[in-house]
């Protein structure tokens, strides 16, 4: 099963589960306002892919950090840390695709090439 995490208003996480449903494959959605980001999936995240892909330095949420909070993350640790207090920084979408692989973003290309 894939479950796919972020923000339901995000248009990013709307064209990937748009893309989803377009090619037919089921899955969950996880949505970070309500639910929060799993501390126990963060880990695997984490682990699957680097720190500074996984927090989106780009978006709103990181803009709006003070200077210290943002030079404070440094590496997995303190990117968790972040991440677990302000879900928003998360760059989305997150994926968990039914193999195990973790990917982060959304293009249909790189969906493309996660299909069987």
């Amino acid at each position: 099963m894939i479950t796919l995490y972020g923000i339901p208003n995000c248009d990013t996480v709307k064209k990937a589960r748009t893309w989803l449903t377009d090619h037919g494959l089921d899955y969950t959605f996880h949505d970070f306002k309500k639910q929060g980001v799993p501390a126990a999936h963060l880990d695997s995240w984490l682990q699957a892919v680097s720190w500074d892909t996984l927090v989106n330095r780009k978006g709103t949420t990181w803009r709006k950090l003070d200077d210290a909070a943002k030079a404070a993350v440094v590496d997995a640790a303190t990117a968790r840390a972040l991440v677990l207090a302000q879900a928003s920084v998360v760059k989305r979408p997150v994926v968990e695709w039914a193999d195990g692989k973790v990917t982060v973003g959304f293009s249909a290309d790189s969906f493309a090439a996660r299909l069987p």
